[in-house]
């Protein structure tokens, strides 16, 4: 059932409530990469309102953009951050079953810190898996030197 706002408007709910979480979606997001006045002004040219409207947004986000940013900062989640890190390496060379077998196991026990808590986990892999884990890694870090992964980072700021 599509329900009309009574008077001058005569529009949905429903196209009402899209607009609203539009605009939100546009604030926030703004705020959160904190662009510059250009960069807002180009964002929001390409939606094709008028003039008017356009500085009325602009003056909006100008206006709102550290008290939106604040309360995103305190809705962040708070992650866990690295403390330390134990390591072994494990092998078994043989069981009941087979005599000769080489199984290589490396386990890990992470320390982190959270609000002033510590917590660990242990996490156990293979060697090859660890490799590989650490060729991502690598290949992540090499990929952060980019200018284009600077540029995003930069915006993040």
């Amino acid at each position: 059932m599509q329900y009309y706002l009574k008077g001058k408007l005569n529009i949905g709910i429903d196209t009402i409530q899209h607009a609203v979480e539009g605009l939100a979606y546009l604030l926030t997001e703004s705020s959160k990469l904190m662009i510059s006045e250009v960069d807002f002004q180009d964002s929001i040219h390409v939606l094709g309102f008028s003039d008017e409207l356009n500085k009325s947004l602009l003056q909006l986000y100008l206006d709102n953009r550290k008290e939106i940013r604040s309360i995103l900062g305190e809705l962040a989640p708070r992650l866990p951050s690295y403390h330390s890190l134990e390591w072994r390496l494990e092998v078994q060379l043989a069981s009941r079953s087979l005599r000769q077998q080489i199984k290589p196991a490396v386990t890990m026990k992470l320390h982190l810190n959270q609000n002033e808590d510590q917590s660990a986990q242990v996490l156990q892999t293979d060697p090859a898996t660890l490799l590989h884990l650490i060729q991502q890694l690598e290949q992540a870090l090499g990929e952060m030197k980019m200018n284009h992964c600077r540029r995003i980072v930069r915006n993040m700021k």
